[in-house]
């Protein structure tokens, strides 16, 4: 059973009424939102807002939702400035009014914390000036506040970085009410280490994490799996420093699609949730891979990540690798050969699959069985099997006889020679002279030619 809470943030549902949004996001199986304060949702500004906060925590208690408050509102503080003015503006005075606004809006919610930034410093004021501006205007905030504030890291802003966030509230003298909001997509794009290294970092300071996936070097919010983010790390992460509060979806610019999407970042949730545990589950007792290797399409997943699942495999195949990581700290020589001889012997295609791409993730010393299960797989008619067993493990330790006659096996049944690992770096003359004889054969016989055979002869012909 999970002890994580996934929640939605109410910014990718900007095209929703507030209580629609919160209704899809709870039918969908949420049990908590990210509730960002603006115009349509929750406006701080509005003559009513006390009767309308009232109303929204009528209906989140309705739906059995936790909360957390979000300020990151583009214009409500200035129309014609985006998320001006800032903690570190001249005048930082508007974004404190807010602040606090938003503090007794939490309050009212009974929310679990407000989350905020530093907003990005203006290009001239230097960083001693900035750094008194931030410092000064978090005490501000935090003086008579009777709900917790949560900084968050956000790249391009002045505090960016988890080290400048942990280090401001120390400077602070280490209150209580201040801890850290952090975006694990944001650890992807800036971060010297993995999000799930910045969460043990982070640690009991942690009190509001927002989920999204994201490239290195490029602050965009990206559906799980768009970028670079292990997912099934970071909320192992999680589980390990044992978090309990809310870790939600934050896909601000999604709003187009936002149900779709919604449903389907959660089940990349729950997919990588069960796959965190089954992890911890195979390290802590090796012989429970019996039972969850054969589990993972259900759990996990069978989406394939290229056309035909053959070159980069399916989302079973890398989360069956993972369980044979996982395997390969808990046992090590003949115990874990036998396991692994066992979990390819005793499966089936997709589970003979994923032990074959997870070949090269395992010890020298499964070498020997390794070796075998791949010349088991190439005497397959499974081009699933005949794919994955001229991975990375093949192209380092299969011979050079067996290699030339799985490339062209793979040429025969119509596997792409994209699917064989360091191809360019093992073609001989030997395996163009073959290849070459079975085009003839092959024109010969008035039949096609598989296009892919070119990547081999052109290789002879240099």
């Amino acid at each position: 059973m999970s002890t994580l809470r996934f929640g939605y943030g109410t910014n990718g549902f900007a095209n929703h009424r507030l209580d629609d949004a919160l209704a899809i996001i709870a039918d969908l199986g949420y049990t908590g939102v990210a509730l960002t304060l603006d115009h349509a949702h929750l406006d701080p500004f509005a003559d009513d807002v006390v009767a309308q906060t009232g109303r929204v925590r009528a209906r989140l208690d309705d739906l059995g939702l936790g909360v957390v408050v979000e300020t990151g509102a583009r214009y409500l503080l200035d129309p014609w400035r985006k998320h001006q003015p800032t903690l570190v503006s001249d005048d930082p005075a508007p974004r404190i009014d807010f602040l606090r606004r938003a503090a007794r809006i939490a309050a009212d919610l009974g929310a679990e914390c407000v989350s905020f930034w530093s907003g990005v410093k203006p290009s001239d004021v230097d960083d001693e000036t900035a750094w008194r501006r931030m410092r000064d205007g978090v005490a501000a905030v935090l003086d008579g506040a009777e709900v917790r504030f949560a900084l968050e890291p956000e790249p391009g802003h002045f505090v960016q970085h988890l080290a400048q966030a942990i280090r401001l509230r120390t400077e602070l003298g280490s209150p209580e009410l201040l801890g850290i909001t952090l975006d694990v997509g944001h650890c992807v794009a800036v971060e010297p280490k993995s999000a799930a290294e910045c969460v043990r970092e982070a640690g009991e300071l942690l009190f509001n994490v927002q989920l999204d996936d994201m490239l290195p070097g490029v602050h965009e919010h990206l559906e799980f799996g768009e970028g670079q983010l292990d997912l099934a790390g970071t909320l192992g992460a999680l589980a390990d420093i044992g978090y309990r509060g809310l870790a939600a979806v934050e896909l601000p610019r999604h709003s187009h699609a936002a149900p779709d999407v919604a449903r389907r970042s959660l089940a990349a949730l729950q997919a990588a949730d069960w796959l965190s545990r089954a992890e911890g589950a195979v390290r802590a007792d090796p012989v429970k891979i019996r039972t969850l290797f054969p589990a993972v399409g259900r759990k996990a997943g069978r989406s394939s990540l290229d056309a035909q699942g053959l070159v980069h495999g399916t989302t079973d195949d890398h989360a069956r690798v993972r369980l044979l990581a996982a395997l390969a700290t808990a046992l090590t020589g003949d115990e874990l050969a036998k396991e692994v001889a066992d979990l390819y012997r005793y499966g089936d295609g997709a589970e003979r699959r994923g032990v074959l791409r997870g070949l090269h993730h395992l010890p020298a010393g499964v070498a020997d069985v390794g070796l075998q299960l791949v010349e088991d797989a190439l005497r397959a008619n499974d081009i699933g099997l005949v794919a994955a067993a001229l991975g990375p493990f093949a192209a380092e330790r299969l011979d050079p006889h067996m290699w030339r006659h799985g490339v062209l096996k793979c040429l025969f049944v119509g596997v792409p020679l994209a699917a064989v690992s360091g191809l360019a770096d093992r073609i001989d003359d030997e395996l163009v002279r073959m290849v070459t004889d079975y085009v003839a054969e092959r024109k010969a016989a008035g039949r096609t030619v598989p296009p892919d055979a070119h990547l081999v002869l052109q290789k002879g012909v240099r």
